[in-house]
């Protein structure tokens, strides 16, 4: 994660010398030359978590992994919230199993800072189309709906919320990030927003929601049991999950190098079964570019069916393998699988 400015200094004029020029070596691809002032400045600020943060990074770079192993070990006991996601980056390169969910701190740490260029970077630098291509699948599945009470999860500056702008009457959004949340609130596009996690928000005593939204946000959940759970007692029948993911071709989830998770059909319809959902589109597509290559994900949008009820259906190999799937309408997926439909 790139460090925020508040934590690039230890206070000590000698420390933050060594860290600057640190940071000038690992910029000339230097690394172990990096590590080496990193670990001298850490020597007169032993408690500077950004530096420590550093020196695990460019240790990692160099390919020490036993040294940088150490060193986000050390910092997740100096750190136990885990601002700078050393868990996740134990579990990338060392025996740790990854995490269920990217821990909060850095998640909030990482789009605080990250918030007032946000859209900059992601939509104009790396052609960032999540909000767009689940507004899209919306419309194909719905055509022309107008949702009376929908909740953005994860809404950021509330580009969800731009792309639905004509699709809802009363949308709320929650973030972690209360940059992020403050940046969405000068759009005027929500009649409500939160601070929080999502789990927690979906969960607290409210009405119900004909949609529910999710861009971007399940990179940084592995284990979307809960999620699913959540949302699932919130929509009123007949009301809409749609959502966006990266895609895994292996495991149910996996966490990537880029320290974001990816998800595979067969567990998202696994997921869609055992919380009542009926799916009605799951549809691969490019959500935005990583160096410059595409990055491929799933758009989706479930249904929490009108009618309790069950069909066969055949998946095509690449889809879901679910047996019986719940069912209250005829389109059970895009038309473009070649699914049969229930009669």
């Amino acid at each position: 994660m790139a460090l925020a400015p508040s934590s690039l200094s230890s206070g000590d004029l000698l420390a933050d010398r060594r860290f600057e020029y640190a940071r000038l070596l690992e910029t000339d691809g230097d690394f172990a030359a990096a590590a080496d002032l990193y670990a001298q400045a850490l020597e007169i600020a032993p408690g500077w978590a950004a530096c420590l943060f550093a020196l695990a990074s460019a240790q990692a770079k160099a390919g020490n992994a036993t040294a940088a192993r150490e060193a986000f070990e050390t910092l997740l006991a100096l750190d136990p919230e885990d601002h700078f996601g050393a868990s996740l980056q134990l579990s990338l390169i060392g025996d740790e199993p990854a995490p269920d969910i990217a821990p909060p701190a850095y998640v909030r740490a990482l789009f605080d800072d990250y918030a007032d260029r946000f859209e900059a970077s992601l939509v104009e630098a790396l052609q960032y189309r999540a909000p767009k291509l689940i507004g899209a699948a919306i419309e194909r599945v719905r055509h022309g709906k107008i949702f009376a009470h929908a909740l953005d999860l994860g809404c950021g500056t509330g580009l969800m919320a731009e792309a639905l702008s004509e699709r809802v009457g009363h949308m709320e959004g929650v973030d972690l990030s209360p940059d992020m949340v403050a940046a969405a609130r000068a759009k005027g596009l929500y009649a409500a927003l939160r601070e929080g996690d999502v789990v927690d928000d979906l969960s607290r005593a409210g009405e119900a929601y004909d949609l529910v939204t999710a861009a971007d946000v399940f990179v940084y959940m592995g284990d979307l049991a809960a999620v699913f759970a959540a949302v699932s007692g919130r929509l009123v029948p007949g009301g809409l999950f749609a959502f966006s993911v990266e895609l895994s071709e292996g495991e149910d989830w996996v966490l990537r190098p880029s320290l974001r998770y990816a998800h595979a059909p067969e567990y998202l319809g696994r997921l869609a079964l055992a919380h009542g959902f009926l799916i009605r589109s799951m549809e691969p597509a490019d959500l935005r570019l990583d160096r410059g290559e595409p990055v491929r994900g799933l758009v989706c949008v479930l249904e929490m069916p009108r009618a309790a009820h069950s069909v066969e259906i055949a998946l095509p190999a690449r889809m879901p393998e679910v047996a019986a799937m719940p069912a209250a309408e005829a389109v059970v997926l895009a038309d473009a699988e070649g699914l049969p439909l229930p009669g």
